[in-house]
């Protein structure tokens, strides 16, 4: 793990701890609610692959810091970058930037499904937008009963471009899918699991953490390439699908993003109160 610990020593976002052939990594924010900002999208990418690299890791968990998991895309620290492509008259140059951005956000979201160590996520809390983009890209979830989980991007203006859309279809099936991303609804711990997105419901943070930490020694006891190769092999059914629903939805938000309810959404946001959408 010499090499793995080297590549992992000055993360912010992030937390790496290995224990045996189990790997944990652990979302720390730092902003509220481990909300996903500039250093987030940095290292995850960085983490996962540094992982899928390292032949003493046959397993990896993933949680969240504090009670929640992640309340999503931390938009104010996001939208400075995003704000030439934002205006109105926006030209090629600012969309073609903001294609690129999409592009490597959903690169960091697939490192997370591209890793060939499987990948359980232990949720607690709130776990929003971007946070079911991580957890979908996982291959099991397990949930405490506190758990609330929403595909919130339409509430604000945002047609979600980095995975949901793409990966929990065949997780969910696709009316569930349609009703959450269409609604940006919230749905508790037992909901998600009649309909699939978590395989188990846990009463605790704790005691969800612990049977993720189980269930991913049980996957590391295995012979670890049958392991890879049986997650490759499953993955091969929608990869194919999943490329090209990225690249066609990284494409669609630069061209139609830019619109007067977005701005609406995040001035409602930061002035916290509902917004009025026009459908401009």
């Amino acid at each position: 793990m010499t090499d793995t610990a080297d590549t992992l020593s000055d993360l912010v976002a992030l937390k790496v701890d290995v224990d045996g052939h189990v790997a944990e990594v652990t979302l720390l924010g730092p902003s509220k609610g481990n909300a996903m900002g500039p250093d987030f999208w940095r290292e995850l990418p960085l983490v996962f692959r540094a992982l899928d690299a390292d032949p003493d890791v046959r397993a990896v968990v993933l949680t969240g810091s504090g009670a929640h998991f992640s309340y999503g895309l931390d938009l104010p620290a996001m939208m400075p970058g995003w704000a030439p492509m934002l205006q109105g008259d926006a030209l090629a140059a600012p969309r073609t930037a903001f294609l690129n951005e999409v592009r490597q956000l959903q690169d960091a979201v697939s490192a997370v499904a591209e890793c060939r160590k499987p990948v359980v996520a232990a949720v607690s809390g709130w776990c929003i937008g971007g946070g079911v983009d991580v957890i979908a890209a996982a291959d099991v979830r397990l949930a405490s009963a506190d758990a609330k989980f929403s595909v919130r991007e339409v509430k604000v203006a945002i047609v979600a471009d980095l995975g949901s859309l793409q990966r929990l279809a065949s997780i969910i099936g696709e009316g569930h899918l349609r009703e959450l991303a269409l609604t940006g609804k919230d749905i508790d711990a037992a909901r998600a699991e009649k309909i699939g997105l978590v395989n188990d419901v846990h009463p605790d943070q704790d005691t969800v953490l612990a049977e993720a930490r189980k269930l991913a020694a049980e996957i590391a006891a295995n012979p670890p390439l049958v392991v890879q190769g049986t997650k490759d092999v499953l993955s091969v059914n929608t990869e194919r699908q999943v490329a090209d629903g990225l690249r066609y939805v990284s494409a669609w938000n630069a061209a139609f993003l830019p619109s007067k309810d977005l701005a609406e959404a995040v001035q409602a946001f930061l002035a916290r109160r509902p917004p009025e959408f026009t459908g401009e």
